[in-house]
């Protein structure tokens, strides 16, 4: 039987959860999940100068965001040093590394000279077999003896087989001239006591793995599966960053894309199933595999993950999509929703959720049944309310108060109306959506009569013409 899966997140807390590392996260939760296994979260801070409490907040939220939860408790890499610094004395101790007490601008002098001679410019400890007796009363670092013929082959279930010839590899450092923990040695511990199967994460790393298979081999312990994953370009063929737009992933949360939208997209940037694009968690979970995964960068592309939050916020019930709106007033810091309001939403969430892309857009095509008379008519409806218009509703809405309030029987009405009058029926949506809404833009005419009832949409017509825009008189006077 095959070990239990167990991958890990290990992010640097220096910065928010970026798109790439988002990415990174869920597909160790999708290949964990998708297996039974176990999903751990390490915090690499090390660099503790550079880590801030702030950063890993930020990183957690935006994991909580996006869904991907994590077991046990969350490792701190700096809380682990003593752990580190056991297993590199225990590698001095067996001779597999050494002390070297060559200082910064002795190894800068040996590059000088070896790049002047056309050698390679790659440090070679004079110290590496030197008789302990020799050894000075001066700082020193820890360095682990690298194999010095062969070769190392990293097997990677994404880029296939490696090879870097042992010739090329230095004598990495594993103890700094202060006593602390390099990060290359940090991680190859951390990965072996929390018992790590596959190390899933960025191909910027591929040359780490043969380092990093060193300490791996000089313990003695059993070298994890390896996935190196191509990395996010932007449309321009570039690395993403920040000059492409919003890398960081809480911006995408604040603008009110749907977390199961964006989990969808990042599934897809690097990773296919077949033509499938849209699909939920569960068959993202059933589906992934890292043999599924290309090599070629993905472009991240906008229109695309509009397209697939446009799918996800039409495709969920809408309990959960009004329940989605709300924790997005929250985290936005937008007053929430009063009661009236909620149910007003609940009953216009059918007419608003198949073209939205983003919350926001709900929101605002929910303006008309969120807002209380007066209906104040923005810029460009008002121009709607001009005094043949205003006629044309006035003459209108005593037919509505009788009517039988359904959409074919309303329909039935208007279509009477216009044909009596010889005009169509765009003619009269615009000044109804300016009189109902008081915008340009909004569902469909006979949606909001629906959803706001006979008497609220009477009562807003009577309105409109009791209370004309600035310049118009009053129908009739």
């Amino acid at each position: 039987m095959p070990p239990k899966v167990v991958t890990r997140f290990a992010p640097s807390p220096t910065g928010a959860l970026h798109i790439g590392g988002a990415r990174t996260a869920l597909f160790n939760w999708l290949y964990a999940r998708g297996r039974a296994g176990t999903f751990l979260l390490r915090v690499e801070d090390t660099d503790h100068a550079r880590s801030t409490p702030e950063a890993t907040k930020a990183i957690l939220q935006g994991m909580a965001w996006l869904g991907l939860d994590h077991d046990g408790e969350v490792l701190s890499q700096f809380d682990r040093a003593d752990r580190h610094v056991r297993v590199a004395r225990h590698l001095l101790a067996e001779d597999k590394a050494y002390k070297c007490y060559c200082t910064l601008e002795e190894i800068a002098a040996m590059r000088r000279t070896a790049r002047a001679k056309g050698r390679s410019t790659l440090f070679r400890s004079p110290w590496r077999d030197a008789d302990p007796a020799t050894y000075p009363d001066a700082s020193f670092v820890v360095r682990i003896k690298a194999p010095q013929d062969g070769v190392t082959v990293i097997r990677d279930r994404i880029q296939g087989d490696v090879t870097i010839r042992n010739d090329q590899l230095d004598d990495m450092v594993l103890l700094r001239s202060d006593g602390t923990p390099v990060y290359m040695l940090a991680v190859v511990v951390d990965d072996h006591d929390m018992g790590v199967t596959h190390v899933i994460r960025g191909d910027d790393h591929l040359n780490n793995a043969a380092r990093q298979m060193m300490i791996y081999n000089a313990m003695g312990w059993e070298v994890p599966v390896w996935a190196h994953i191509p990395l996010i370009h932007g449309p321009d063929g570039k690395k993403l960053s920040k000059r492409h737009g919003v890398p960081d992933t809480r911006e995408y949360q604040k603008m009110g894309y749907p977390a199961a939208g964006m989990r969808n997209y990042l599934a897809r940037l690097g990773w296919s199933h077949g033509d499938d694009e849209f699909f939920t968690d569960e068959q993202a979970r059933a589906w992934f595999d890292l043999d599924r995964i290309g090599k070629s960068p993905a472009r991240f592309d906008l229109k695309k993950l509009e397209n697939l939050c446009r799918q996800h916020i039409a495709w969920k019930k809408d309990t959960v999509l009004q329940r989605e709106i709300a924790d997005y007033l929250a985290t936005v810091g937008a007053p929430p929703l009063t009661e009236p309001q909620k149910k007003g939403l609940e009953r216009a969430i059918y007419c608003l959720k198949y073209r939205a892309r983003t919350f926001p857009e709900i929101i605002a095509q929910a303006e008309f049944v969120l807002v209380s008379r007066p209906i104040v008519p923005d810029d460009k409806s008002v121009r709607s309310l001009d005094m043949p218009s205003l006629r044309m509703l006035a003459e209108l809405t005593p037919q509505l108060q009788n009517a039988t309030w359904d959409r074919d029987t309303l329909e039935s009405v208007f279509n009477t109306f216009t044909e009596a009058r010889g005009t169509k029926f765009g003619k009269l949506a615009a000044p109804l959506r300016a009189a109902l809404a008081g915008r340009a833009v909004t569902p469909s005419v006979f949606d909001m009569m629906l959803v706001l009832g006979r008497d609220e949409t009477v009562a807003r017509l009577n309105e409109a013409a009791i209370n004309p825009p600035r310049g118009e008189a009053r129908p009739g006077s």
